[in-house]
Order: structure tokens, then sequence, then C-alpha cells
């Protein structure tokens, strides 16, 4: 079995020092994208992210934990599988301190000891029954979903849009396809297949369809991104809060899929990503607590309600991984 990794950014948003930073850097800052609050809000459930991790995944290599030198006051950083990463330890200094995802991810590849196979997750992905290596890895490359898509004028189109830039600057759709056309079309991706032959037709990649789940990726897809677009890579990596100009960690995903570094899997089959609101709180709840599904991915909005949401969510959280794990105190 390969040597796989774990990678998880995180940042407690209640923090009063990070807010201060986060001010004081927002006020001199231009071309800036999404400062939404809840981008930042802590749920108080990361405990349960590696309770999930050290009983549905206990073939895990290492958990990578990056934060920019925050420590939850539970976490034990003295755990086997914890190697814990401040953003000061590969992110180069002229560009720190940041504030946006994108440069956090775009430089996984520069940690100590990262394994050439890793998973990387958000904060708001849980483990909530047990997955094996091959959900993530078989053959010795990543497990995704092939399709193409279309890009429409919702949020962070400007984003899709620069990655897609990337891609077609360096590959050509057709030949691609034609060389792994059993990956591009096979039976895995459903009925999502009817989007990949509508678009056909155009000569450049319109798109990928994107899932919102934890995604494998190797290491060495990111050094050849940097290697082939630094410039790209090193304008984002330099913007400390999001910018329109910016790519995303979609990019060495959709690089690995124009290349065919992939198996073909429906990663939706034993996942779900459900938006946080009053009319789906009760389902989530309930996926958690019977294991319905084996991964979930919780998203909110402004009108998420917070803190009714974190209670009963949490709650969930509890009942189903009531020990403590080794990460913690």
């Amino acid at each position: 079995m390969k040597t796989i990794d774990f990678v998880i950014p995180w940042v407690d948003g209640n923090d009063t020092m990070w807010r201060r930073d986060f001010s004081f850097y927002l006020s001199q800052s231009e071309s800036i994208d999404d400062t939404r609050s809840i981008r930042y809000r802590n749920w108080d459930n990361l405990r349960y992210w590696f309770r999930g991790v050290e009983k549905f995944a206990p073939w895990v290599n290492k958990v990578h934990f990056i934060t920019c030198g925050q420590v939850p006051d539970w976490l034990n950083l003295n755990a086997p599988k914890l190697h814990y990463v401040k953003h000061s330890d590969y992110i180069p200094t002229e560009y720190l301190p940041t504030f946006s995802s994108r440069p956090i991810q775009l430089n996984i590849h520069r940690i100590e000891g990262l394994s050439e196979y890793f998973v990387c997750f958000d904060d708001d992905f849980f483990l909530i029954d047990k997955v094996e290596p091959e959900r993530f890895f078989r053959n010795g490359l990543p497990c995704d979903l092939a399709a193409l898509n279309a890009l429409s004028p919702v949020n962070f189109m400007h984003m899709d849009y620069n990655n897609i830039y990337v891609i077609n600057s360096s590959f050509k759709k057709y030949e691609l396809l034609r060389k792994n056309f059993w990956k591009w079309f096979s039976p895995q991706a459903g009925n999502k297949l009817l989007r990949t032959l509508v678009l056909l037709p155009w000569r450049k990649f319109t798109g990928f369809y994107s899932h919102h789940l934890p995604q494998g990726f190797l290491k060495s897809t990111f050094e050849e991104i940097w290697e082939k677009h630094e410039d790209i890579m090193a304008r984002t990596t330099a913007s400390r809060f999001r910018s329109v100009s910016d790519v995303s960690i979609w990019l060495p995903r959709y690089w690995q899929l124009a290349k065919g570094n992939f198996v073909p899997l429906n990663v939706e089959k034993d996942s779900v990503h459900l938006l946080i609101s009053d009319a789906s709180l009760d389902k989530i709840v309930r996926i958690i607590e019977c294991h319905k599904k084996k991964i979930i991915c919780l998203g909110e909005n402004d009108e998420t309600p917070f803190e009714a949401a974190k209670e009963r969510i949490n709650a969930a959280f509890q009942k189903i991984l009531p020990e403590k794990s080794s990460f913690e105190k």
C-alpha cells in the first residue's frame, strides 16, 4: 500500500490577535474578492475531524495540520501521526501573513516530509464511517470523477476561469480525451457523461465538473505546475486575501484530470455535500448519527442558523465519536 498523508488547513477566526492582523492587512489591500466572516467562523468541531480520521482511516500515515501558528488548547502536539505545520514553515516569508486559503493550499508540496500521495481536506469535510485507502488512490493514482462542464456566471467563476485558462494553455483537449478515452467515458461518471458528450464539439476545455469533497493529489503535480506556471502561482501566493486573479487548489485537480493521472471513481457515491440550513439540519443530523454516508461536507452561507446548527451537529458528532483520539490531550 502507498504511504498516504492527510492535509488539513485550519484557522480560528475567534482569535483576537488573528482578527487584529486580519483587519490591519485588509485595510491596506486592494482587489479583494471575498472576506465574509463566515469563511472564518469556528464551529468548535475540529476534534471530531481528528476522531473520525483515527477511527475510520487508521491507515493514514501522517496528518499535516496547517495553521498560522494557532494551536487548539486540546491538541496533542506529540501525537505520533501529527505533523503540526505553521505557514512560516513552508510558505516563503515575503508572502506572509496570508488570510487566503489559496496560497496555503497551492504551496502544500513544500511541506517537509509530505508524501507523494496525499488527500487534501477542508475543515468542513468529516469522515463519519470507515474508508479504505482505495477510496482516494488506486494503482498509484488519485481517484476522481471526470466530466466536462461549462463555466456559468456564479460566485468564484473568475477563479475557475483562471484555472481553465492555465489548462487550455498547457494541454490539447482532443488529444488528451483520445489518449484517456476509457477514463473520460467510464461508467463511473454516471449521468454526468451527458455533460461530457454535449461539450465535446468545443475545441477547448470549457470547464470540469467539480465536487466539494476530500481530494487525492500527487505532490509531483504541484511541482510540475509551479515549474511551468510559476508566474500565476506566485501571483496567487502573493495575494493576502482572495483576489479575482487567483487560481485555486482545483488547478492541480484539473491538471491531473487533463493528463489522465487519475482512476475513474464516482466519489459522490459514498459522500454528500450539504448546505446547513433550517431545512437541512434534521437530514444532516440523521446522516451523521446513522452513518448514511462515509464522508460529509457541511457548507454554510449567510442564512445558516449558526448557533442552533452548531449545537445539534456537534451533538451528532459526539454521539458517533465519543472517545478522545490520540490527537487530543
